[in-house]
C-alpha cells in the first residue's frame, strides 16, 4: 500500500527481488527507472530489517543505466571530482548544491528541449544554443555555490557578499575562482564536441 502522500513502498527481499506494495507485483531496476521518469514517487525497504535503502538502490539503478552502450550521461572528470571529494571538509556542501544544480536544470529543461528542436537543422546555430546553455548553467550554479558558501563563511559581509576565497590548511585558496576555471574548461569540452557533431 502507498504511505500518506502517495508514496509507494517497495520492499527488497533477501533474494534481490522488489516488490511493489502498491500494485502488489514483483518489479525490476527498470521498472523502478521507469517509476522515477513518471516522477512516482518511491521508497525502498529491506524486506527483513525495514530499513530505507532507497539510495543505494537509485545508485545501482544509474550504475545499471551507466554501464549500457551509448547511455552514459557522466563525464569522467565530473566522476574523478566527485570521488576527490568523499572524505573532503568540503563533502557537506556537494549534495545541496548537485541538487540545487539539477533543479536550476530542470526548471529550464522545456525552454531548453525548444531551442534545441529549432536549431536541430542548424549545426551552427545548434552549437550556439548548447553554448550559452552551457555558460548560462555554469554562471546559475555558480551563484548558487557562492551563496550556499557564504552562509558558512563567518568573515562574509551577507548573503550578497559572496566568497572570494577559503582558508585551507592554513593557506588561502581562491575556490570560486577554481570553481569557474573548472566550469569554463567543461564548457570549452562542450564545445568542442558541438563543433565535431557540426563538421560530421
Amino acid at each position: 500500500m502507498a504511505e500518506k502522500g502517495g508514496t509507494i513502498v517497495i520492499k527488497k527481499y533477501a533474494n534481490r527481488r522488489l516488490y511493489n506494495t502498491g500494485t502488489s507485483t514483483y518489479v525490476t531496476l527498470e521498472d523502478l527507472s521507469n517509476m522515477v521518469k513518471r516522477d512516482e514517487d518511491f521508497v525502498v525497504q529491506d524486506a527483513k530489517t525495514g530499513a530505507d535503502i532507497t539510495h543505494s538502490v537509485l545508485t545501482q539503478i544509474i550504475f545499471e543505466l551507466e554501464n549500457q552502450t551509448g547511455n552514459a550521461m557522466l563525464p569522467i572528470p565530473f566522476l574523478r571530482q566527485l570521488i576527490a571529494y568523499y572524505g573532503d571538509q568540503m563533502q557537506m556542501f556537494v549534495p545541496s548544491y548537485l541538487e540545487q544544480s539539477m533543479k536550476a536544470f530542470q526548471s529550464r529543461q522545456e525552454q531548453l528541449r525548444e531551442e534545441f528542436t529549432s536549431a536541430m537543422g542548424d549545426p551552427v546555430q545548434l552549437m550556439s544554443v548548447g553554448q550559452k546553455a552551457m555558460e548560462e548553467q555554469a554562471r546559475r550554479n555558480m551563484e548558487m555555490f557562492t551563496k550556499a558558501m557564504s552562509m558558512f563563511n563567518p568573515f562574509a559581509a551577507g548573503p550578497a557578499a559572496g566568497i572570494d576565497a577559503m582558508e585551507v590548511d592554513g593557506g588561502q585558496e581562491t575556490q570560486s575562482g577554481n570553481d569557474l576555471s573548472e566550469m569554463k574548461r567543461q564548457i570549452a569540452a562542450m564545445q568542442e564536441k558541438l563543433d565535431k557533431l557540426g563538421s560530421s
